[in-house]
């Protein structure tokens, strides 16, 4: 698997209840091998055209990134809000859609793992308003995460920050640290000053 990773893509759809008491769906994508994640889009009624719509918009945003090219292989569960259309989209673009086995969620494990760190860090420990706040509160937590969040898979570092080096005994001694909040507390974020 970890030879394969660069070439593999997975998706998935996380629920949430706002406040308002209302539904709404998460459509997301992660890249196994950087773990880089995509909100590609938040809706109360998954249609199947809201969902094709997402994944040519998801596609637009991988060729534009680079990653298009890399990439091979979708893993997605056999939920019934996919339409079929959206594996012949793929399958223009050179991507196999892989669906995973009846109730076999280990067969999308890094994309469940981040549906976990998503709950755990932000759904769980957040008061979504309504559908207005949600996708706000997920590009925050989609740029900390890409930006900010260190990795075990990755050395600890994040997908668009590289690891940072251990820091000397001169260093050390001086050493200060500051933190940005962000919605409000929830994300905390550290770094070194100069």
């Amino acid at each position: 698997m970890r030879s394969q990773a660069e070439a593999i893509l997975a998706m998935d759809f996380v629920e949430t209840v706002t406040l308002a008491v209302q539904r709404q769906y998460i459509f997301a994508a992660v890249h196994h091998a950087s773990r880089r994640v995509w909100i590609v889009g938040t809706t109360a009624h998954p249609t199947h055209a809201w969902i094709t719509q997402a994944v040519c918009n998801l596609l637009m945003g991988l060729e534009d990134t680079g990653y298009v090219a890399r990439i091979t292989f979708l893993i997605r569960d056999r939920d019934g809000k996919y339409p079929a259309l959206i594996d012949e989209i793929l399958g223009g673009a050179g991507i196999a859609t892989i669906l995973t086995g009846v109730r076999m969620p280990r067969m999308n494990a890094i994309m469940e793992r981040w549906v976990k760190s998503l709950r755990g860090e932000l759904l769980d420990r957040t008061l979504i308003w309504n559908e207005a706040h949600l996708p706000h509160a997920l590009r925050e937590y989609e740029r900390h995460y890409n930006e900010h969040r260190t990795h075990r898979s990755l050395a600890a570092a994040a997908p668009f920050r590289a690891r940072l080096q251990p820091l000397g005994p001169d260093r050390i001694e001086r050493l200060a640290v500051l933190r940005q909040d962000r919605l409000g507390g929830v994300l905390h974020e550290y770094r070194h000053t100069a």
